[in-house]
């Protein structure tokens, strides 16, 4: 039996894409307002909408991540590179800014990040076709510099500037038990909030899910890694597990924008 109760999927069978047909994305309104709500728009919210002709073009995910000592870094790497073997599909890696002064850094002894990876602006989510955000857990909640990041956002949320937007989730954590599914599963009231649409990874990884004769970080909800003391580092399996959900979103967002080849 599995987790949940129900039967364990077969462990040598590795689906890619669900069989069935991919939801067909829906002009999207601006919501009704009152004192508090979205700002009205007389143009359907999200630009990207009227622009149909996208699927002859290159799809755009950005990987948008958090990582002080490196774990979510290497995981953010790997969805690059799954991402990077599908067709017709590029990838963007940004760091989110850091809330933390350098001396409290330098007394934490976290290492210096390099410039290649670029910090990322609120403003830039709304090029993207699709996001992965990755961040490690802070008593099963996502760190306080994502969640910063996230608080930026409301200009783009006033007007649903993301809703329909696919993205998904992959995290770090201390032990086994300190949040793989939770920090994932609290995050998940930040893409309500702006009507984007979560995708979790499920069962789809096969025998690599199921295997309990070591630790392994990682969930249906999204790729993870344990780090232990912060020294432990990121098992293969981890890693692969990493880069089948950076494939597996490819493929969502290929066959997400796909309905308009089709019509």
């Amino acid at each position: 039996m599995g987790k949940g109760g129900g039967c364990v999927p077969s462990k040598s069978k590795l689906v890619l894409v669900p069989d069935h047909r991919a939801p067909i994305r829906p002009a999207r309104r601006s919501p009704s307002i009152n004192n508090q709500s979205p700002t009205r728009t007389n143009s359907t919210i999200h630009d990207q909408y009227k622009d149909l002709q996208k699927v002859n073009k290159k799809l755009r995910i950005f990987i948008v991540f958090y990582s002080m000592y490196g774990h979510i870094e290497a995981l953010a790497r790997k969805l690059k590179k799954g991402i990077d073997g599908v067709e017709g599909v590029e990838v963007v890696l940004y760091r989110v800014p850091e809330t933390l002064a350098p001396e409290v850094l330098e007394q934490m002894k976290v290492p210096v990040k390099d410039d290649e990876i670029p910090v990322i602006s609120e403003a830039e989510l709304v090029e993207a076709d699709g996001l992965l955000f990755g961040f490690p857990t802070r008593f099963g909640s996502m760190a306080a510099q994502m969640k910063a990041f996230f608080d930026s956002t409301e200009a783009l949320w006033r007007e649903q500037k993301l809703a329909g937007v696919p993205a998904g989730f992959f995290v770090s954590t201390g032990t086994q038990g300190g949040g793989q599914e939770t920090t994932a599963w609290t995050a998940i009231t930040q893409l309500a909030h702006h009507g984007m649409i979560y995708v979790p990874i499920g069962y789809t990884f096969g025998a690599g899910m199921f295997g309990t004769e070591a630790v392994r970080g990682g969930s249906p909800y999204g790729a993870g890694v344990v780090s232990g003391d912060g020294t432990r580092k990121p098992t293969e399996t981890e890693l692969a597990l990493a880069e089948h959900q950076g494939k597996y979103m490819a493929f969502i967002v290929k066959r997400f924008y796909s309905f308009g080849n089709s019509s």
